[in-house]
């Protein structure tokens, strides 16, 4: 009877859904969750826990089971991380925008530094990791994207929901953007304009949409409708822009996609000017509603400036920055180097006219053209050194091929997802390019995002 008990023992899966168990937490995911193993055993099944932090035990609830790991909720902490502090915003975690708030900056930094390098360790790369560069942790996003509660706050959706949990004053964006939020909500509030609700696609006002330029002080204020017209419109721009003199720009973006996308292709001016301005490094950059620009502009001046060192770019040689946006980090090359040609390839319309009109009135016409057209398209067909910075999902495999063809004496490749750029440095390695160096900049403090700075090249080392 004890052997049939011992045998039935072993081929027990593991904890089922509702059981109690007890582990340690040796990491935490980019996603906010400690991570341990089941009986703490090397081979143990890998438990995630949100909320736990590196170092705790801790008594949690099983409230999923897959057959590589298991979800579970903490009832307990047996003890506490050294790493762990209190959040200082009341809508942590709900809000779903920061993951680490519970945790020390320092410690945070560690993480992102190991989530970067074993990205780079599972895809099979060389660890030429350079150490992380942080900056400020609080204020530095220059742009605010939020939906509004029942009661006119403003807000952000609840992680995996239509939930919007109201945030206030959020610590991440910029202070000079709070006053004029505030006025907006309050009103849109005092005039009760019809809220859009995702789950039926019916109401008017979907997200309230502000920028601000960090050296310029210009803010753009948009609101993004259901519709093609707005009651009242003029009415609000002008009672915001005579309480706020730095609005230079407010505008209606039109979205009546039935999707979580916030931004629609479609603007219409209010009052003031479609664009506003600001200056990176000793640039001047304008911008308008749909066009990319980095939501922490200092630590953005920061990558640049490592990205232009990897670059080396020599006297007469051609420069191609693809998803160029308006053109920041390829006119900034253009201007603190000798090339003799910028070819900048941008998808969205608006941002390629901005990047055209930056080029001019920063002296640099002459040498810079700017491409509308899908960066995986064949596009340009030389360049000594190049430059990609594409979005989250990473490279296409026919512009990675297009890159091999091309040939770069150096790739500088720009990232704001490790896993995606650990797996197209693999497909560029097995193309010919060599990993020469690699370096994570925290662009987004609290959260878990993290950006990176690779240099590439397929030439031996006494040509690169």
């Amino acid at each position: 009877m004890k052997e049939k008990r011992a045998a039935q023992e072993q081929r027990r899966p593991g904890p089922a859904k509702n059981d109690r168990i007890v582990f340690r937490i040796t990491d935490v995911n980019n996603r906010g969750c400690g991570v341990g193993r089941l009986n703490d055993a090397p081979d143990g099944k890998v438990i995630f826990a949100a909320g736990a932090v590196t170092g705790e035990e801790v008594s949690a609830k099983v409230i999923k089971t897959a057959s590589d790991y298991l979800v579970a909720r903490v009832e307990e902490r047996l003890s506490d991380s050294p790493h762990r502090i209190s959040p200082d915003c009341p809508s942590f975690p709900a809000c779903g925008g920061c993951v680490y708030r519970h945790i020390a900056y320092e410690h945070e930094l560690s993480l992102k530094e190991a989530y970067v390098k074993n990205a780079f360790c599972k895809a099979g790369l060389p660890p030429v990791l350079e150490p992380i560069v942080f900056g400020r942790p609080y204020g530095y996003r220059n742009k605010i994207e939020c939906p509004l509660t029942e009661d006119y706050r403003p807000g952000f959706f609840s992680p995996r929901s239509h939930r919007v949990v109201a945030a206030d004053d959020c610590r991440l964006q910029s202070p000079a953007l709070t006053p004029v939020l505030h006025s907006m909500t309050a009103w849109l509030a005092a005039h009760r304009v019809p809220l859009y609700r995702e789950e039926t696609g019916e109401g008017l006002l979907r997200h309230v949409f502000l920028r601000v330029g960090e050296t310029s002080g210009e803010i753009m204020a948009a609101l993004v409708i259901n519709g093609p017209r707005f009651p009242e419109a003029e009415a609000f721009a002008a009672s915001l822009r005579a309480a706020h003199p730095a609005v230079v720009s407010v505008i209606l973006n039109h979205n009546e996609r039935r999707d979580n996308v916030i931004l629609g292709e479609k603007n219409t001016v209010i009052s003031g000017r479609g664009w506003w301005e600001d200056s990176l490094c000793g640039l001047t950059f304008r911008l308008s509603p749909l066009s990319f620009y980095q939501v922490n502009a200092p630590m953005a001046a920061l990558l640049y400036r490592q990205a232009l060192d990897y670059a080396a770019i020599r006297p007469g040689e051609q420069i191609a920055d693809l998803y160029c946006g308006v053109g920041t980090i390829g006119l900034f090359f253009l201007k603190n180097s000798a090339a003799s040609r910028l070819v900048g390839v941008e998808i969205v319309p608006e941002a390629v006219e901005n990047a055209r009109i930056n080029a001019a009135q920063n002296g640099l016409a002459d040498k810079a053209v700017f491409l509308c057209s899908d960066a995986n398209e064949k596009a340009l067909d030389r360049a000594d050194v190049v430059i990609v910075d594409p979005p989250r999902k990473g490279c296409g495999e026919a512009l990675l091929d297009r890159l091999a063809a091309i040939s770069p004496r150096r790739l500088v490749y720009i990232s704001c997802n490790p896993d995606t750029l650990a797996r197209d440095l693999s497909r560029l390695r097995a193309r010919g390019f060599a990993l020469l160096s690699a370096r994570p900049f925290d662009l987004f403090p609290r959260t878990g995002h993290v950006e990176c700075v690779c240099l590439l090249s397929k030439l031996k080392s006494d040509q690169i």
